[in-house]
C-alpha cells in the first residue's frame, strides 16, 4: 500500500514530466518546420544538405548549454546529433523532390 501523501507527490511530478514531454513534442515540431524551410532554401540554391562546420559549432554551443544547466553534455550531445541525422535526411529528400 502506497502512502496517499507519496502517490500525490509522485502524481505531482508525473504530472509534470507530462507537460514537459507536450513542451518537447511541440518545440520539435516548431524546429523541423524551420529546419524545413532551410532544406526548400537549399535544394532551391543547389547547397549540399549537410552544413558540417555548423553542425560542429551546434554541437559545441549545446554541450556548454547542458553543462550549464548541469545536464550531461554527452547526452545532449547525443540528442542534438540525433536531430542532425533527422534534419539531414530531410534535406536530402526535399532535395530529391525539387529534381523530380
Amino acid at each position: 500500500m502506497i502512502d496517499p501523501a507519496v502517490k500525490q507527490e509522485l502524481s505531482s511530478y508525473r504530472q509534470s514530466i507530462d507537460n514537459i514531454d507536450a513542451a518537447l513534442v511541440h518545440m520539435l515540431a516548431e524546429r523541423f518546420r524551420c529546419t524545413k524551410a532551410v532544406g526548400v532554401l537549399k535544394a532551391k540554391y543547389n547547397l549540399p544538405p549537410a552544413d558540417p562546420a555548423r553542425e560542429e559549432y551546434q554541437i559545441a554551443r549545446l554541450r556548454q548549454l547542458a553543462e550549464d544547466a548541469h545536464l550531461d553534455p554527452d547526452f545532449a550531445e547525443k540528442f542534438l546529433n540525433f536531430i542532425i541525422h533527422e534534419v539531414i535526411r530531410h534535406h536530402e529528400a526535399i532535395a530529391a523532390d525539387l529534381k523530380d
